[in-house]
């Protein structure tokens, strides 16, 4: 009954569609060979990138309609466009509002009929059915990102400024010359040279031109927001529009690259005065949220300085008297993406716990946390709908390891789902996804480890099948309930591999001591952990115990690395993708250095035993024990893990006589993003694998 109710709302849709806009096409533009009928049905990385990337859903000020974006892949011009649709907040009259070759993003309702979004970057305005499209004057500036004020007249919007010396600031006649002039560090920045950073800057705006602009940080050398990841949401308008919150680390040079001090300013808009509400909180402080009432504030706070994977408390500022206090010093996990309850009295909040993201609601009176949703769904931010007379709904995205992201309205009482949008059912259906388990393995140490399995589609107990274990990143991350455009477990399972995905120790989704157990201590108990899945999963009649291969990228790809070295012939085979080799090296050509400085115990030269202890397992000295074929992928842009470290690896390998591949791809990097750098990268990994696992 469920799937006649899904093919009828996407009948429906399409229908909507042509009748809603007869400039749109009505069917999204899947560029490339047998996007609409499948030869067959397993999933293939052509397939992989034709799926539509769905994102930033946003419900209109009456709590009627969403405004949602979709990014479509062609292969051919290796590219990516970003459509916009409109639908209503019960999923139906679902329709495509723009059909351009160039991208609309950061799509914000400006009344309930009218769509502000940017394009190239400006400022454009349509009708929300996507008429009446025209261009907003009155900045040369490119825009990144903004936010309306909340009376609508004024604009908050993130742009580019000057930070770097060129030739021609030395001398004007020197206009071909190259040469970057570097007095300090943080030059470069995840996969650029820093010649320029982020400013925020608000301007008066009549919904037809922009005027009267200034920037919040005129004259100041800091980045607002915060590279490489900051955006909008480290901005806040206070309720009547005359003040900011924002996070900002007001830090340059040699103390912001050991640094993660990152506070919240409250700027007063009228009179430019401007007081740090974090003062003396030394790590992360960011996402500043208002309450509706004005009364109060909160935002995300990490305690420690240099330590990116210290528990998000969610701190609580009371602008009566000017207390600050820690929300969840009883909450086990992290806090991230903060809504507030229309009357203040409460808000709600994501956590990935104990592997899945959830959606919790706290009430301020009492302290009490709820979590609201369940199932094998990691949910979204969420935005309030409706109204507590008519019946609140809660607006946000859903996603799987066997689903993209969707969207979805929840229930705040029973947390029960209702899926919005089904953009990729046309694929989606005649796909055959893996069955996922989930296993809690008992480790080395006596503790329950959850390890995530996918089967290959059409799995067979009766046979045997070749294995991957999959090395997370971070290390401080979680194997969790999403999809991966780069990483896709389920694309791995349709290749005929049984996949083993492992939270060990440093995951973030089980309490500060699991997450913590792994800084300091990188070739220790968390390898240990990934040969207990291994070892767990042999056991099994249906895994080849002698066709199991490592996989991972970044840390995962270190894990790799260190593994290939000490795995006592459980492995035939090896993949790392932008992994730490040479941590020594790692350490003095990395961007961020407060990050191998706290995770390592401190820099190559110390002398304290973490470090010596660290340095001395490095990757790199335990080369000579590798003994099975390792393929080593990397992007040449990739500043985070600089590339020198696979082509060390790959060297290393080689002249130890190691079967090696190495794939480096110049325009990439620490993540490989480009359509068919991303086909390449996967028919070279599944080439890989069968030759040695097959």
């Amino acid at each position: 009954m469920n799937r006649i109710i899904c093919i009828l709302m996407m009948l429906t849709s399409s229908l909507a569609l042509n009748n809603c806009n007869k400039n749109a096409d009505s069917k999204a533009p899947l560029i490339g060979k047998n996007t609409d009928k499948l030869e067959n049905d397993l999933l293939n990385p052509i397939v992989l990138n034709h799926l539509g990337r769905l994102s930033d859903p946003q419900v209109s000020p009456d709590g009627k309609r969403i405004v949602y974006g979709v990014t479509y892949t062609s292969i051919e011009e290796d590219k990516r466009n970003r459509e916009l649709f409109v639908m209503d907040i019960d999923g139906s009259n679902n329709c495509r509002i723009t059909s351009t070759n160039t991208s609309e993003s950061n799509a914000r309702w400006l009344d309930n009929d009218r769509i502000l979004f940017l394009c190239q970057g400006k400022l454009w305005v349509m009708q929300a059915d996507g008429t009446d499209r025209r261009q907003i004057t009155g900045t040369e500036r490119p825009i990144d990102e903004f936010s309306l004020s909340p009376d609508g007249g004024r604009l908050l919007f993130i742009s580019r400024i000057k930070a770097s010396t060129k030739p021609t600031d030395i001398d004007p006649a020197l206009n071909k010359a190259s040469g970057r002039v570097i007095d300090d560090l943080m030059y470069r920045h995840w996969d650029c040279f820093v010649e320029d950073i982020p400013h925020s800057f608000v301007a008066s705006f009549d919904g037809e031109s922009l005027s009267s602009e200034t920037d919040l940080l005129e004259g100041q050398p800091f980045e607002l927001p915060t590279l490489p990841f900051g955006d909008i949401g480290e901005l806040c308008w206070s309720p009547d529009g005359k003040s900011i919150a924002y996070s900002c680390r007001k830090l340059t040079g040699v103390d912001y690259a050991v640094s993660t001090n990152t506070d919240i300013y409250l700027k007063d808009l009228e009179t430019g005065k401007e007081v740090n509400l974090s003062q003396g909180m030394m790590g992360y402080d960011t996402a500043p949220r208002f309450s509706p009432c004005g009364k109060f504030l909160v935002w995300n706070s990490m305690e420690r300085e240099g330590y990116e994977a210290d528990k998000n408390r969610l701190m609580f500022h009371s602008f009566e008297d000017g207390t600050t206090r820690d929300l969840t010093a009883d909450f086990r996990y992290n806090v991230e993406s903060v809504t507030w309850m229309k009357d203040s009295k409460g808000l709600y909040f994501t956590s990935c716990a104990e592997g899945i993201t959830h959606v919790f609601v706290m009430d301020l009176a009492s302290g009490q946390i709820r979590r609201i949703t369940n199932g094998w769904y990691n949910c979204g931010p969420v935005q309030l709908a409706g109204s507590p007379a008519e019946g609140e709904t809660l607006i946000g995205t859903f996603v799987s390891m066997s689903m993209p992201t969707e969207l979805v309205s929840i229930d705040p009482v029973s947390g029960e789902y209702t899926q919005l949008s089904f953009e990729n059912s046309h694929l989606l259906d005649q796909l055959t996804m893996g069955r996922v388990e989930e296993r809690w393995i008992t480790t080395t140490d006596n503790k329950k480890m959850l390890t995530w399995i996918v089967y290959p589609p059409h799995f067979d107990p009766q046979k045997k099948y070749p294995a991957v274990l999959f090395c997370a990143g971070g290390p401080q991350s979680t194997l969790s309930q999403g999809w991966s455009y780069r990483w896709c477990h389920q694309l791995i399972a349709a290749n005929g591999y049984i996949v083993i995905l492992p939270n060990r120790r440093g995951t973030t989704a089980f309490g500060q001591e699991w997450t913590e157990q792994i800084s300091g201590d990188y070739a220790g108990q968390n390898m240990r952990d990934y040969l207990s899945a291994v070892d767990h999963m042999k056991r099994e009649p249906y895994v080849d115990g002698n066709r199991i291969a490592a996989v991972g990228a970044s840390y995962g790809g270190y894990s790799v690395f260190y593994l290939a070295g000490t795995h006592s012939d459980r492995f035939a085979a090896f993949i790392a993708h932008a992994g730490i080799f040479n941590t020594e090296h790692m350490y003095m050509t990395t961007e961020e250095i407060w990050f191998p400085h706290w995770d390592n115990g401190g820099a190559p030269w110390d002398k304290n035993p973490v470090a010596v202890r660290h340095y001395a397992q490095s990757p790199h000295k335990r080369v000579q024990h590798w003994n099975k074929p390792i393929l080593i992928t990397h992007g040449e842009l990739d500043y985070r893990v600089p590339v020198d470290q696979a082509m060390a690896a790959y060297n290393a390998a080689l002249l130890n006589g190691v079967p090696a591949r190495l794939v480096l791809f110049p325009d990439e990097n620490h993540w490989i993003l480009k359509a068919q750098n991303n086909i390449l990268w996967n028919r070279i990994f599944f080439e890989f694998l069968d030759k040695y696992l097959k």
